[in-house]
């Protein structure tokens, strides 16, 4: 396995390193600050051709690889991590699903725009009683003719207010031994009966949208159905598999902006007639957070490879989920740490790293959950 990157994956990593850095860098504190959406720099990575990296040049994407799109996450999450985070739930979650699992109808009508950044994808998974339990799923989808008709409620969604379209998932029906039969149906935003609103003051990642979803009587055509309505739960954790990818490699980002800013702070930082850099404590720390961050995208970049040749990784989307993003956690603590009084000012940026990085262990999986998909994974 060569992990020297091929001269496509250099393009795009390239290319989203200097969107970046020039575009969304000198806005990312601000978006921190006001918790805003940036619409209009999603619509301009549609137009470079970012939000189709990994979807078929068929319905509208360049047909990438997974790890040429795990480095514009890396990338993008790097300068901030609430694009980063949309970015990532907009390509594995909003628009992946329907390219593994969709009719030539769906994807013409849904993927397309998804793919060529006219429009934005989201995934209603997450209920009020419903996040690492994903099969005490509560919305339901009942066929009523053509038709199904949806009522339940969704939290926690990101990018939903501005989607055009979510990918739901609900119990449409029971198995033969009483257990729920969850499917994911395609539900457009404008059907009557959808309420979106975005109310959360959150944490971190605060210009990612996060939203929630009440569906009262929405009733959508029998053909949204996404993919087999037998094998629905089985897609969501395989879309759910490819997702923490991605969330990964956002975990990378944060971790390595969180050691470029340690290391240039501990170089240019004098105390006791001393860089920082030239004690032994803040070289050990820079060191570990160097070791490990090159180790997360050692991971990170394993699965993608796997996913790219057809072999199962399962678990090492598990091992790429929960070793990256504990990794960036670390990494912003001991950013803050080498920074000392400065780290804790919004100014210097390593206090929003760790704010944004806390999210990432819980959201697409907690840690506790990429514990037991690997213990699963092992025969436990």
């Amino acid at each position: 396995m060569d992990f020297t990157y091929t001269k496509e994956q250099e393009m795009i990593r390239q290319l989203a390193k200097e969107f970046s850095e020039d575009v969304i860098k000198p806005r990312a504190i601000d978006i921190d600050k006001h918790a805003t959406f940036p619409l209009d720099i999603f619509q301009e990575m549609g137009r470079l051709g970012l939000m189709g990296i990994p979807i078929s040049e068929d319905y509208g994407g360049s047909s990438g690889d997974t790890i040429s799109y795990a480095l514009a996450v890396e990338e993008i999450g790097k300068v901030c991590g609430s694009t980063g985070l949309s970015y990532a739930a907009a390509v594995s979650l909003g628009a992946s699903p329907i390219q593994m699992f969709g009719t030539e109808e769906q994807k013409e009508e849904f993927l397309v725009p998804l793919a060529r950044g006219k429009a934005l994808g989201s995934f209603g998974l997450t209920e009020p009683n419903a996040g690492s339990d994903a099969g005490g799923t509560q919305t339901t989808a009942e066929l009523s003719g053509n038709e199904y008709i949806l009522n339940g409620e969704k939290c926690f969604i990101t990018n939903a207010s501005y989607a055009d379209t979510i990918i739901v998932t609900a119990v449409t029906g029971k198995t033969a031994q009483g257990r729920s039969i969850i499917s994911a149906i395609l539900v457009p935003t404008d059907t009557a009966g959808v309420t979106i609103t975005s109310n959360y003051d959150k944490m971190g990642v605060r210009g990612s949208d996060t939203a929630e979803i009440v569906l009262n009587n929405v009733r959508v055509p029998q053909t949204n159905l996404l993919g087999d309505p037998q094998a629905g739960f089985k897609q969501f954790l395989s879309t759910l598999d490819g997702g923490r990818i991605s969330i990964g490699a956002l975990g990378v980002g944060i971790a390595q902006a969180s050691l470029d800013k340690a290391l240039q702070y501990a170089k240019e930082r004098k105390q006791f007639g001393k860089s920082l850099s030239s004690f032994q404590a803040i070289q050990f720390k820079l060191a570990d957070m160097a070791m490990e961050v090159e180790l997360a995208r050692t991971m990170v970049h394993k699965a993608a490879w796997l996913k790219d040749e057809g072999k199962p990784f399962s678990k090492e989307s598990a091992y790429a989920k929960l070793f990256a993003t504990e990794t960036a956690v670390r990494s912003a603590d001991e950013a803050i740490q080498i920074h000392g009084g400065y780290g804790y000012m919004r100014e210097y940026e390593v206090e929003r790293y760790l704010r944004d990085a806390k999210l990432l262990v819980i959201g697409e999986g907690t840690s506790e959950i990429q514990r037991l998909v690997i213990a699963r994974q092992l025969g436990c």
